[in-house]
């Protein structure tokens, strides 16, 4: 059962999301993800919901970067070539993954990511 916010509660969400992402270059996904999950989304369809805020958010992030002369287009176009591939691979895999599965595996990573950055010189 998916627990309804209204959209004003959503766009402000969005808005620390955008933040949170232009300046730390994580998409956003890892703050979407659990927010959809709390709110009773299936993994399957907080993963796509988050990617489509993503999508948005990023496009966002990418115009102002642009200005401040903060991209690498050849090296940002052959991850994004490469990242076609592993999101076509990923999206496969997650369909045969369960809700409470994908919640600890996805908890693992960003636990996982936090002690190396934590301990990284």
């Amino acid at each position: 059962m998916e627990i309804y916010l209204h959209g004003g509660a959503l766009v402000l969400f969005g808005v620390l999301v955008g933040v949170g992402a232009s300046f730390s270059g994580l998409g956003g996904g890892f703050l979407m993800v659990p927010l959809l999950l709390v709110m009773g989304y299936t993994a399957q369809k907080a993963v796509g919901t988050s990617f489509l805020g993503i999508l948005v958010i990023s496009a966002s992030a990418l115009l102002i970067h642009n200005k401040l002369a903060n991209v690498d287009y050849k090296a940002g176009l052959l991850l994004g070539f490469g990242g076609i591939i592993g999101a076509q691979v990923g999206a496969r895999l997650l369909e045969h993954i369960s809700t409470a599965s994908f919640k600890r595996i996805f908890a693992g990573i960003l636990v996982a990511l936090a002690i190396y950055l934590f301990f990284k010189k």
